[in-house]
């Protein structure tokens, strides 16, 4: 409604100025054409440009709404505090010059002074507030233990997460939800959900099924977590793929990525977005084994070698038990020897511990 108002407004103000510019228009101009018909002229161009004054206000409107939507609440008080500092100190350096007498010829420079020192002071105000205006937390709320820490710098606000296709198809941000590791708000861009919606439609059933997959899941978080999911109606038409559009997005409101894909996250990381990657985490929460360590495994085939049996643990990671053909398609407790890490993944060697076989 706010982006109707707005451009309506404008094109009503460029038509009226079109239709009564006429009058600065020389007399030899408004003589060569009639006047009602010159009048008509000029309002429409008046109202042509107006839309586009009008469009272009909307734009900078919506993308001035969303910094000031995801700008953390201590950051937009401070601000302001530092804006109305700043205009009250202009205004108050400013009365002695609007006191002097100054020349009919330079009656131009008051007004000019007085934009350029208030732009200056206000600019120089919020600049000041971000540094120090942490303070302003313990002087609103000094019993406040957050907004102390927050004061300090001690503690720092949670960036907004955005979430990228493949991460929401993959499922597992919703295990991490659960578990209340994930904090702060999950952010879901509307070309984003525009994607899976493609997905699911598509004639291939595979990514019908991963679509249609995404779509649940997205479901099943705004359910369960209503107060942290958004739907973010960002989009940018001048940006062709979805990747792009995540980084810029995220450049914007500065969040932070979700992804499991790795050639997004390598282009988030070359533009400094931050990211978190779900491929990696799981990776660093892979329990690790050393020497000596017991593990409960079902050897499922024979190795390479002629006495090795290979299993595999919960996560993937591939176990090559030494002596271990004779247990196939047994399950026994096995000692772990050594690990290999490799290019292709982590790997385990180990021994049976023959008093425990099942």
């Amino acid at each position: 409604m706010i982006d109707a108002i707005i451009v309506v407004t404008f094109i009503l103000a460029g038509a009226g100025t079109g239709f009564h510019g006429i009058d600065l228009l020389p007399i030899q101009v408004i003589s060569q054409v009639s006047s009602p018909g010159l009048r008509w002229i000029t309002l429409g161009f008046g109202a042509f440009f107006g839309m586009l004054l009008g469009i272009l206000a909307q734009t900078t409107y919506r993308r001035l709404e969303v910094r000031v939507r995801e700008m953390p609440a201590e950051t937009l008080l401070s601000r302001c505090v530092g804006l109305v500092v700043g205009l009250l100190l202009a205004n108050l350096m400013l009365a002695p010059l609007f006191l002097l007498p100054f020349p009919d010829d330079f009656s131009f420079f008051k007004p000019l002074t007085a934009i350029l020192v208030s732009i200056m002071f206000a600019y120089t105000g919020m600049t000041l507030s971000d540094t120090h205006g942490r303070a302003l937390l313990r002087f609103i709320n000094p019993n406040n233990i957050e907004s102390s820490l927050l004061a300090e710098g001690t503690l720092k606000p949670a960036n907004t997460k955005i979430l990228d296709t493949s991460c929401v198809i993959d499922g597992r941000i919703e295990t991490l939800l659960h578990t209340g590791f994930l904090e702060g708000q999950l952010l879901i861009p509307q070309f984003v959900i525009q994607e899976l919606q493609t997905i699911a439609d598509s004639s291939n059933d595979q990514k019908r099924i991963r679509g249609r997959r995404g779509l649940d899941i997205l479901n099943n978080m705004r359910n369960e977590y209503n107060d942290r999911i958004v739907i973010h109606s960002a989009d940018y038409e001048d940006i062709h793929t979805v990747d792009a559009k995540l980084v810029r997005l995220a450049q914007e409101i500065g969040g932070c990525l979700i992804t499991n894909d790795y050639n997004l996250n390598k282009v988030a990381n070359f533009q400094q977005v931050e990211v978190l990657n779900i491929n990696d985490l799981a990776q660093a929460l892979r329990p690790t084994y050393l020497p000596g360590d017991s593990l409960n495994l079902k050897v499922l085939k024979e190795g390479k070698e002629q006495t090795q049996g290979v299993g595999y643990l919960e996560d993937g990671t591939m176990v090559v038990v030494e002596e271990g053909r004779s247990y196939v398609g047994k399950q026994l407790y096995v000692i772990v020897t050594s690990a290999l890490q490799t290019s292709a993944g982590r790997m385990i060697f180990a021994r049976p511990e023959v008093t425990a076989a099942v």
